[in-house]
């Protein structure tokens, strides 16, 4: 079991940047995947970005580089950078681990006005 906190969300107008912070209740070193989704309203949840144990990063093709997904392993957070922001990037944000099992955090509101 692991508890997954997310931060960082907030209002911000379209062209700027927001950084969303992860924190976990324990060592996210066993996870073969942590990541972000989001979710829009009316819209069903999607991948925005994700990184694999070994390094490998993908992203959603809209927040291809706009968006950076980052580990700190000391801290056992996960962050979303996130620059150049556009009104179609508000969404409720989630921060996810995997391994046997996926776990969730309770997500963060993004909301981006033009």
């Amino acid at each position: 079991q692991v508890q997954l906190v997310e931060s960082g969300g907030g209002l911000v107008q379209a062209g700027g940047s927001l950084t969303l912070s992860c924190a976990a209740s324990r060592s996210i070193l066993s996870f073969n995947v942590m990541g972000w989704y989001r979710q829009a309203p009316g819209k069903q949840r999607e991948l925005v970005a994700a990184r694999t144990r070994g390094g490998d990063k993908n992203y959603a093709d809209s927040v291809k580089g706009r968006f950076t997904i980052s580990r700190d392993i000391a801290k056992d957070m996960v962050y979303l950078q996130m620059n150049s922001l556009k009104p179609e990037d508000t969404a409720v944000y989630y921060c996810t681990v995997a391994g046997e099992s996926m776990y969730w955090g309770q997500g963060t509101q993004v909301t981006v006005s033009s």
